[in-house]
């Protein structure tokens, strides 16, 4: 198979970097016709050329004035997981000024980088047939100065690139499967954790996964963080905490392209909600979680985590709804 990653890249980035006024035309050449695209909450599942123009690509033009998109990650490779075939995943930002309401957030009348995940299904002809978007609502809405969560531990950030700038078809020659192994190896014992200190085996010292200088880049609700000690004191205690029984790595995707790894579940993780999490009570119900991971490697070491999480979906299951919190309470700019 030739570079498949390139024609995605290129008819992404058309989609928005450009006033083509026939998008029937432009999206039916490079997906096909029965592509089913799932959106994070509460943008579903749709189905075919129209509902992907009318459901994706619309709302980002109409909310987003002269909006462009900005690839900080585009890589690719050959799926691991059932259902198999060659994937890309891309961490991006939709980039504009933020003029009408998206997916039922009040605007700002801002810039703002409205970043996303993204997972691509490719066939042999280049065509799209299946997609996962992600995109990270909550952190619009910190833009827009309309945050309906207390404050997070983490730093919150736009997403940079990879420190190597060289993330968008990286070209570096190294294999790699050997570095999903790796991130792989890490995600198999990262389940296990010491109830007393949160700690997980082999993760960090000299034989661990990741690198001493590490730096995890979360999402809105988390904010980002240094060190495995940032991320233990600004994510993963109070994570566990809420939701000791977590269970992850139920993906459909795992690629390795060169440094880079990527992996998603829809969804990932199921757990029980049994103690306090972002301000919101134990509520013991049962919950999902829509996962996007993202992996810079170097040497042996895990370098840099890039994570989306569908938090207004994760919400929605303990009975809150951010968006219309956002809308009744935030306070704009």
């Amino acid at each position: 198979m030739d570079d498949f990653r390139r024609a995605p890249h290129r008819f992404l980035n058309r989609l928005f970097s450009s006033e083509d006024t026939n998008l029937t035309d432009l999206v039916a050449g490079n997906v096909t016709a029965d592509s089913v695209w799932d959106l994070a909450d509460p943008g579903g599942t749709l189905t075919g050329v129209e509902h992907i123009i009318e459901g994706f690509v619309r709302p980002l033009k109409t909310a987003l004035a002269h909006v462009r998109r900005r690839d900080e990650l585009f890589i690719g490779g050959p799926n691991r997981r059932a259902p198999g075939g060659h994937w890309i995943a891309s961490v991006t930002h939709y980039v504009g000024n933020f003029t009408a309401p998206l997916f039922g957030v009040t605007p700002s009348n801002h810039l703002v980088f409205f970043r996303s995940g993204e997972f691509y299904r490719v066939e042999p002809d280049g065509r799209i047939s299946e997609a996962k978007i992600l995109f990270d609502l909550l952190d619009l809405m910190r833009q827009a100065g309309r945050f309906p969560l207390p404050n997070v531990m983490g730093t919150e950030m736009l997403f940079p690139g990879p420190a190597t700038h060289d993330g968008v078809l990286p070209d570096s020659g190294v294999d790699g499967s050997k570095t999903l192994d790796l991130c792989e190896a890490m995600l198999a014992d990262l389940k296990d954790f010491d109830p007393n200190d949160f700690s997980s085996k082999g993760q960090t010292g000299v034989d661990g996964y990741w690198h001493d200088d590490m730096l995890w880049y979360g999402p809105g609700g988390i904010g980002s963080n240094y060190r495995w000690s940032g991320f233990e004191n600004d994510h993963r205690a109070g994570f566990l905490t809420a939701f000791p029984d977590r269970v992850g790595g139920n993906h459909y995707c795992r690629i390795g392209d060169g440094n880079y790894a990527a992996v998603s579940g829809w969804p990932s993780m199921t757990m029980t909600h049994k103690g306090d999490y972002l301000g919101e009570p134990a509520s013991g119900k049962s919950l999902t979680l829509r996962v996007m991971d993202f992996y810079r490697c170097a040497d042996g070491k895990i370098m840099e985590n890039w994570v989306l999480l569908d938090y207004i979906h994760l919400f929605r299951q303990m009975g809150r709804d951010l968006i219309a919190e956002s809308n009744a309470s935030g306070t704009p700019r």
